[in-house]
């Protein structure tokens, strides 16, 4: 197996657009792809663009009638009537919808698939982790389901143990509700409690189907959760499923938007927290797995300069074999274009003269009593069904 790192990229996939004013603007990927080659991690791992997924592929997940849908809204947005979930206000129709959301999906299809062929050891596509589209109907920003597809892809070609961590704020619904009933995926969600947030689901007590009991897990965060909760939950729970579960690939998606400025959510992560969850699922993946094939993926995250960027850098360095000290300061010349590019208001120099790099600080509160009950909620809920204790 080759230990360098694959990074999926073409710069088509900022074609999925929604339009002026939808949360989930394209700039942060081109934002990202900038800090990433201003680092020059894209002379660490090889730079991949991966054909846009197929029809035989789109059926691994989504229905042959949704499918169509997405084609027929994607040649002429104005039919779109909120049928399939498209052209919502979540979920806008565009000219080209279908052709962005294939290259998206392609994109982790094809990193799958080097991972398991041996071609590398990580891959990453940040423009992924579209969690939230179901089999027959987009959702959340979510038109195909890359995430989704990947695994299924992986399970066509053979692998029996495929594990999924999400810790995007939002529940990842749509990968749950694609391998429900399946023992060969376990799916892992740390988000944000269904109480306060979309999309609602991933209680406890979602455990999986009759014939895959235990095989999908919840924690859900109270509001308010800041790094020592976030990090005390998934590590009370993430490490001893895989180590029971032993996945021969690891697959996991990091949506940025557990960060305290995200303007879509309520808890209060920081960088540094994010960046030791990504270091995390890295060990794991080499701890718990075989031979430490590792998918990582993007999600949500809509503060676009502050945030994103930085935190999937990171992501991308981490699979590359080259984390980033965090005291780091990001090169000014990509700090000036990113604030010209987008309007936003540059921060000022730290107080030792530096400017902002790939760190922040913890804004947040740790509401632990709460964070406690969530951890025990998901162990006493999933643990005995695995045999293990809760």
């Amino acid at each position: 197996m080759s230990g360098r790192g694959l990074l999926m990229w073409d710069e088509a996939v900022t074609k999925y657009d929604f339009g002026p004013g939808h949360p989930m603007d394209p700039v942060r990927l081109e934002l990202t792809m900038g800090l990433v080659r201003a680092f020059g991690l894209d002379r660490e791992l090889e730079v991949r663009a991966g054909r846009p997924a197929g029809e035989s592929t789109l059926r691994l997940v989504h229905r042959e009638e949704y499918v169509a849908a997405v084609r027929e809204v994607s040649a002429d947005p104005g039919v779109a009537d909120g049928s399939y979930g498209l052209g919502t206000t979540d979920d806008p129709a565009f000219q080209g919808m279908h052709e962005a959301s294939a290259l998206i999906a392609g994109q982790s299809v094809a990193a799958a698939e080097a991972i398991w062929r041996g071609d590398a050891e990580h891959a990453v596509n940040f423009a992924g982790g579209l969690h939230h589209a179901m089999p027959g109907g987009a959702a959340g920003f979510c038109v195909y389901n890359d995430a989704a597809l990947a695994i299924a892809r992986l399970l066509e070609l053979g692998a029996e143990r495929v594990a999924y961590v999400d810790v995007d704020v939002h529940h990842g619904d749509g990968v749950q509700a694609a391998f429900w009933d399946d023992p060969r995926v376990l799916t892992i969600s740390m988000h944000e409690h269904p109480r306060t947030l979309f999309p609602q689901t991933g209680w406890p007590e979602e455990t999986g189907g009759p014939e895959a009991e235990g095989s999908a897990v919840n924690i859900a965060l109270p509001a308010g959760t800041g790094d020592e909760g976030w990090l005390r939950a998934f590590h009370a729970v993430v490490p001893e499923l895989l180590e029971e579960f032993r996945p021969q690939v690891l697959v996991t998606q990091h949506g940025a938007d557990t960060h305290f400025e995200d303007p879509l959510a309520h808890l209060a992560v920081s960088l540094d927290a994010q960046r030791a969850v990504m270091e995390a699922c890295h060990e794991l993946a080499h701890s718990c797995g075989e031979g430490g094939r590792w998918l990582a993926l993007g999600g949500g995250g809509y503060s676009v300069v502050d945030v994103v960027p930085r935190s999937w850098t990171h992501l991308v360095a981490i699979a590359g074999h080259r984390p980033i000290d965090p005291e780091t300061a990001v090169p000014g010349s990509w700090r000036d274009a990113a604030y010209a590019r987008t309007g936003a208001v540059a921060p000022g120099r730290m107080t030792d003269g530096r400017v902002p790099g790939l760190r922040d600080w913890d804004a947040g509160y740790d509401p632990a009593d709460r964070i406690d009950q969530a951890v025990l909620a998901t162990r006493r809920a999933v643990f005995p069904l695995r045999g293990l204790l809760a």
